[in-house]
């Protein structure tokens, strides 16, 4: 696997970074983004609700996105911060669309600007080290990648029990051209305007939610086969035939997808870092070099506990796995759609964010996770009553 880290790295230099631009510091940024949110009362108050929502989104994805604002905070300071920030451009334009209160509109946009002018305090006044370059890198590339190594990592350790070894290099091809296409689109989004703001929100969500059919799919599939006595009888089949084209391309996909979904934005994300660094760059070649081996060791290890657990334990778990792994792209698939405009956003106080998890407090992020948990249980269900009945015969 290392090969591919390498592409990922070397990729990383391909675009010169452009956060902060004519801004020196972080307060400057947001001095911009406070005229903004001034105008976008200015206009709400004078009864012009569309030019209000367009500055809101001018602040969003020409300031907090563009100039890499949401991406320094996420690496310096927490993804659940980032997410509340995001929520409030949201809850914002949200107040606008249905006609809030001239006061309450105002009061939101005050809010906003009042955690964007903490958060510029914050990264003003950290202090440029060798270890917090070292860290900040180390997340980055340690947070965006684990999910797509367990994914990756779990379907090699599939294939391998099941006497697949030689289909396992599709799934590295699956890999290795999501990290080509993930270059390709860093540079898109880089170059080309008409794909920036909402419409880099809507193809991201879009291509969550399209990994969540995938793996909500490969995860119910293996948990049919945890059966010792199904198992026997899959092995058996394989021996004669081996893996089907479509299961065996559903596998690769899935491995595609889960390397696609990471592979854009942590090449972004080391653009902000990037830009916001002065010194110490070696100390942020050294984050990534480490956070890579940490990445390899998790998968070696996914591959060794493959070999010593018993079969059935293994495919559930790993069923399991990929089961999280779908609930998490369903928080993050929506909640980038919420970002691009496409989905409302309507609030659910009882709950905070877990940005690893991609639980989000709202209730259009939390109600399809909830369905596809409902959904998962029935399926197990009825796998289990189906294994119960086998066995009685």
């Amino acid at each position: 696997m290392y090969k591919y880290f390498m592409v990922f790295i070397i990729s990383v230099f391909l675009f010169c970074p452009a956060a902060f631009g004519a801004h020196k510091t972080w307060n400057d940024v947001v001095d911009e983004m406070e005229s903004v949110a001034k105008e976008s009362y200015s206009k709400y108050a004078a009864g012009d609700k569309k030019a209000a929502k367009d500055a809101v989104d001018k602040a969003y994805f020409g300031y907090y996105e563009k100039l890499g604002f949401e991406k320094t905070v996420m690496a310096y300071i927490s993804g659940a911060r980032a997410a509340q920030v995001e929520y409030q451009f949201s809850f914002i334009k949200k107040a606008i669309n249905a006609g809030k209160p001239d006061k309450e509109v105002k009061e939101s946009l005050d809010k906003l600007v009042t955690f964007l002018r903490e958060d510029a305090n914050k990264l003003d006044g950290k202090e440029e080290s060798a270890l917090s370059i070292f860290l900040a890198s180390l997340l980055i590339i340690t947070r965006e990648g684990f999910e797509a190594i367990i994914i990756v990592g779990a379907i090699i350790a599939y294939l391998r029990r099941s006497g697949n070894k030689d289909k396992t290099r599709s799934v590295y091809a699956g890999a290795l051209i999501a990290l080509a296409a993930s270059v390709a689109m860093a540079f898109v989004l880089n170059r080309i305007s008409g794909l920036s703001g909402a419409n880099q929100e809507i193809i991201e969500g879009f291509t969550m939610l399209l990994a969540v059919v995938v793996l909500f799919y490969v995860s119910n599939w293996m948990v049919s086969k945890a059966g010792a006595q199904q198992w026997g009888n899959y092995i058996e089949k394989k021996v004669q035939g081996s893996i089907t084209k479509g299961g065996l391309f559903s596998l690769a996909f899935a491995a595609f997808l889960a390397v696609f979904r990471e592979g854009a934005e942590t090449i972004l994300f080391y653009q902000a870092l990037l830009a916001d660094t002065s010194t110490y760059f070696n100390m942020l070649w050294l984050g990534i070099g480490a956070g890579c081996v940490a990445l390899v060791i998790i998968y070696i290890l996914i591959n060794i506990l493959s070999i010593k657990l018993p079969l059935k334990p293994f495919f559930l778990g790993t069923s399991v796995l990929l089961f999280v792994m779908s609930i998490s792209f369903t928080g993050s698939g929506i909640k980038e759609l919420q970002e691009g405009n496409v989905i409302s956003v309507t609030p659910a106080p009882f709950i905070g964010s877990v940005d690893i998890l991609g639980i989000y407090p709202t209730f259009e992020t939390l109600t399809p996770q909830f369905v596809l948990l409902i959904l998962a249980v029935i399926l197990f269900a009825a796998h289990t009553r189906k294994l119960k009945k086998q066995k009685a015969a």
